[in-house]
């Protein structure tokens, strides 16, 4: 750990030791007051199965009324009724059996983003799977190897099938991580794009401007709540896990008088925890952060959206926004000492690896504005080819005026600097920020997961506009 690091672990001690007078003894009761987060807390589902190795169960995706507006429902898309849909809570290394079923008028899918899953099972229509049509049903089976928080979502008309409500989290629990990181909660943020009388806005609203910025709702959901409230005893440890689940929207988060400690990313625990004073997350990124309430009984703290720039009219004209509150109420809490936080994670070697040069780009020679991969768009591009074990280094170059979050499907990989080292601390990733006019590199190895495997921005209108592409992924047979 670094010297941030033991800083941050050592603030509590410090300050008590300062106090003059003798300390009080803690109070008997560690736990937070009955109900503290029911604003906050997400539905689970429901397990089926009595075998705590198997997680079984039926999501059906469906249309429903729910008023944001005060008295004028909107007609979201929900998975099981609710946006988010309820989460899903299992332990690593467990079976996973979910019954899809699709209630709504149109076809989808579902995508396990994160997960390393068979390549059946990756909810891409045309390549894994057919559309699941209305009416129609389909069983995803499959295991979750890695420990953390990932998520599920459609992979038809994303841009407008996520902005409608169909998103929600899966966490994949750990019993051999460090004991009392803190109260948990799993925040999903979002945003919803609604008209005056509360009817979701058309998916192409704006045109071709829109598309290139990426279309953001006016409404910030906090686990599909509008600026909710959760209730904590000064002192408490809050263990965040987080997931940007908006098609667009990048969220910047920010705390008056705290400062976050990150401790994992996308792929679970990181190597080494990092301070932070301002959390970014661009679509489908997750952030697992602790978060130590000031002892200060009787505060409100608003947690802010603040504006981050991410290319042209992503910070011009618009200001802050507060999206939760944190209440400090009741006696003060003395949280367990902090364990150390740390995975052992192994550098991905360059050595041998294959080179891939990949510019993100876009086109409107035909009269029509096209997105793509080296100037080619996702309907007319040929897949790259990989072999099973192999290892690839990405070299990723953003020609564009947005930021792109560039993920890979089935598969983990490691940012490097631009001299080729690891970016530290070590983490795995699937989803990476490529910033405006700039560049990224990244190592990625390939199991034997053979199929074809998407990648792509996760800007969801730049993925349906053309921001794709494929790898064939072929067993290697000499081996």
């Amino acid at each position: 750990m670094g010297r941030i690091d033991f800083v941050w672990l050592g603030l509590a001690a410090a300050l008590g030791a300062c106090n003059s007078a003798p300390p009080e003894p803690p109070p008997p009761d560690l736990e937070q007051a009955p109900g503290w987060a029911d604003a906050l807390r997400l539905p689970e589902l429901a397990d089926q199965d009595p075998d705590p190795a198997v997680f079984e169960a039926d999501l059906s995706a469906k249309r429903v009324p729910i008023d944001y507006l005060g008295g004028k429902p909107t007609i979201v898309w929900s998975f099981e009724g609710s946006v988010p849909g309820p989460l899903i809570r299992v332990p690593r290394g467990a079976r996973v059996i979910v019954r899809f079923h699709n209630q709504l008028e149109v076809p989808t899918t579902i995508h396990w983003h994160g997960v390393r899953l068979d390549n059946a099972m990756d909810g891409v229509p045309e390549h894994s799977q057919p559309e699941v049509p209305p009416g129609g049903s389909f069983t995803y089976d499959f295991s979750v190897p890695d420990a953390g928080l990932f998520w599920y979502h459609p992979h038809v008309s994303s841009a407008a099938q996520v902005g409608f409500g169909l998103y929600g989290a899966l966490l994949v629990e750990d019993s051999a991580e460090p004991a009392e990181l803190g109260e948990e909660l799993v925040i999903v943020l979002s945003d919803m794009a609604v008209n005056d009388d509360g009817q979701l806005q058309a998916p192409d609203s704006g045109g071709d401007l829109a598309t290139l910025f990426g279309r953001e709702g006016q409404l910030i959901l906090v686990n599909g709540k509008i600026k909710p409230t959760i209730h904590v005893r000064p002192g408490t440890r809050l263990r965040l896990r987080v997931l940007n689940a908006a098609k667009s929207r990048y969220f910047q988060l920010a705390l008056a008088a705290h400062s976050f400690l990150e401790i994992g990313s996308d792929g679970g625990l990181m190597s080494a925890p990092r301070s932070l004073e301002r959390p970014v997350l661009g679509p489908a990124e997750r952030a697992d952060l602790l978060l130590n309430v000031a002892r200060t009984p009787g505060a409100n703290y608003p947690l802010r959206w603040v504006p981050f720039d991410r290319g042209y009219g992503s910070t011009e004209f618009r200001t802050e926004e507060v999206i939760a509150q944190i209440s400090v109420e009741g006696e003060e809490l003395v949280p367990k000492a902090l364990p150390t936080i740390t995975r052992s994670i192994a550098p991905l070697p360059t050595t041998d690896a294959e080179p891939i040069a990949l510019r993100l780009t876009q086109s409107a020679t035909t009269g029509v504005l096209q997105l793509g991969i080296n100037d080619v768009p996702s309907w007319r591009a040929t897949p790259l080819l990989a072999k099973v074990g192999a290892t690839q280094v990405f070299t990723i170059d953003n020609e564009m005026d947005w930021a792109h979050p560039f993920h890979l499907h089935g598969f983990f990989f490691q940012v490097l600097r631009a001299d080729g080292s690891p970016e530290l601390p070590l983490a795995w990733k699937d989803t990476v920020q490529v910033p405006v006019k700039g560049r990224v590199k990244l190592v990625v190895r390939y199991d034997d997961r053979p199929g074809m495997w998407m990648f792509h921005c996760h800007v969801l209108d730049h993925a349906d506009a053309g921001m794709m592409g494929m790898i064939n992924l072929e067993a290697d047979h000499g081996h």
